[in-house]
């Protein structure tokens, strides 16, 4: 089993690049720490040199997912893992700025994975404008296998299992929050949405205020979840990517199983378990938000949050 323990970064390609590191600085409230010649941008949300990347491309969709491995195992212990597993991996140096070495991979749909021990720190990573989150929280994939990228996560990459909603929704995590990850039944592959972390419940109430005054709508929320109990917004980015901006998330204890214990917890303890809804406070999805048209083979957005 992998020691992954945290998520690090995305990695994004982007018709509307300037539109994107405006959105990320102005709006959002990453720091703009780095570009390459190409025009690359590097953003950081903390004290790292980056969280998110965004490269220049025709085509805008997610590229891969960097992920945080402990160094109680080295890389090349982790090439090693994978290539017992039949999974084909590149050991590469200095391919981008903050990370001297990392370890390439895909997962069963193709997604880039970023496996890497150390990011140089970088100052200041947090901004004074916009909205200013804690940090990047979660992704969710849209996968057309779900069965085997959840054993490939879990399995192979050492995430735990949390929650299920429906047969739709999997929940996993690497470390104590519910989920670091959500992978999706789909037709197709696709990032379903990004998500990062908020302070409290007031934080959520100035973030939509920084959007409408932004002119940026919120498409779903605020509302609570059932899987995860966080109070979750959702917006969509310059490219059309659904962003979602959350607070409140249970954590897990996986030596135990369950969630730590909370008010609005139906089932005491609160376990794992298959979710038959998504959101706690009987806040219906809308029926306007489309599916948008497809921007690159089979790597299109979603309008509908999770």
């Amino acid at each position: 089993m992998i020691p992954i323990f945290r998520l690090g970064y995305a990695v994004f390609l982007s018709k509307e690049i300037e539109k994107m590191v405006d959105y990320y600085t102005n709006v959002l409230g990453c720091v703009l720490v780095e570009r390459d010649v190409d025009g690359t941008a590097y953003l950081s949300n903390g004290f790292e040199h980056h969280h998110i990347v965004i490269r220049p491309d025709q085509h805008s969709y997610l590229k891969g997912i960097g992920w945080q491995v402990n160094q109680t195992m080295s890389l090349q212990d982790v090439q090693q893992i994978l290539k017992n597993e039949g999974i084909a991996s590149s050991l590469e140096h200095d391919v981008q700025p903050g990370i001297s070495e990392q370890l390439t991979l895909k997962d069963p749909d193709g997604n880039s994975i970023y496996l890497y021990h150390h990011m140089a720190f970088t100052s200041p990573g947090y901004s004074n404008i916009g909205i200013i989150p804690n940090k990047l929280g979660h992704i969710a994939l849209a996968v057309k296998d779900v069965a085997k990228n959840v054993d490939f996560y879990h399995r192979i990459l050492g995430f735990y299992k949390t929650d299920k909603a429906f047969d739709l929704a999997n929940f996993l995590t690497c470390n104590d929050e519910h989920h670091t990850l959500n992978i999706i039944q789909a037709e197709k592959s696709f990032m379903h949405h990004i998500a990062f972390q908020l302070r409290n419940p007031a934080h959520q109430y100035d973030s939509s205020d920084i959007l409408a005054r932004h002119h940026i709508p919120t498409i779903w929320g605020p509302s609570r979840h059932t899987a995860g109990h966080n109070i979750a917004s959702y917006h969509f980015d310059p490219d059309e990517h659904v962003i979602e901006l959350y607070t409140d998330m249970d954590k897990y204890i996986p030596e135990l199983n369950i969630m730590e214990p909370r008010p609005w917890h139906k089932d005491t303890p609160q376990r794992p378990k298959k979710w038959t809804s998504f959101e706690y406070w009987e806040t219906q999805f809308s029926d306007i938000l489309p599916t948008v048209e497809n921007r690159k083979e089979d790597r299109p957005s979603i309008r509908v949050p999770l």
